[in-house]
């Protein structure tokens, strides 16, 4: 029934045209790309990514480091040693070096006035010399060493004034007081002598002599 039924022709129905068809087939292709466009709309776009800015950063320099010199690592002894050749010294400046100090002589606000160096020589000196004749030097001797038989050796220091006079007799170490006393008295009544001089002018001075005292036979 059902198939003879759409066999059947309907009343009242017309048949299709042309420009209807392009009409509903045009109103379907937009209503598609309507679809179509709000899809795109909705659908979710990745994120975009910000910009890259290049930016130069200044880094600070590194800190000095101080190279340490590296120990030489012995080396095993396997034969006979060859000298290493040395290096030639460097060659000295010889430009004077004007800022190290002050400079002697010359002009200008660093230097230091130079004055000639003037050498005094040294005195000539004259010592004195005995006047007083050979069998006049001996001083009388005490009558208590007479008595006693003794005997002595005095090592006296004479002080001369520039007229050639003995002013003064001390004893160099030990000395019996009898004799010093008698060889004191005699020296500075007769003793005489020529004075010391200094660049020709007559000057006080001193001697050392040695007096004895010994009887005759």
């Amino acid at each position: 029934m059902l198939a003879y039924a759409a066999n059947r022709p309907v009343a009242g129905k017309r048949p299709s045209s042309p420009p209807a068809m392009l009409l509903i087939i045009s109103a379907h292709v937009a209503l598609i790309a309507l679809i179509m466009s709000a899809r795109m709309e909705f659908e979710p776009r990745p994120p975009q990514q910000p910009p890259l800015i290049n930016v130069p950063i200044e880094l600070a320099p590194p800190p000095n480091l101080v190279a340490h010199p590296q120990r030489s690592q012995p080396v095993p002894n396997s034969g006979p040693s060859v000298p290493l050749p040395t290096p030639d010294p460097l060659p000295l400046d010889p430009r004077p070096d004007l800022g190290a100090g002050p400079i002697v002589g010359g002009g200008g606000a660093n230097s230091i006035p130079q004055f000639p160096i003037k050498l005094i020589p040294a005195p000539v000196r004259h010592d004195p010399r005995l006047l007083t004749p050979a069998d006049e030097l001996k001083p009388p001797y005490p009558q208590s060493k007479i008595l006693n038989e003794e005997e002595a050796t005095l090592q006296l220091r004479l002080t001369i004034n520039e007229f050639g006079r003995v002013t003064a007799v001390d004893p160099v170490g030990a000395a019996d007081r009898v004799f010093l006393e008698a060889a004191r008295r005699y020296l500075i009544a007769h003793w005489r002598y020529q004075p010391a001089t200094e660049d020709g002018r007559a000057v006080a001075s001193s001697v050392t002599i040695s007096l004895h005292f010994q009887l005759d036979g």
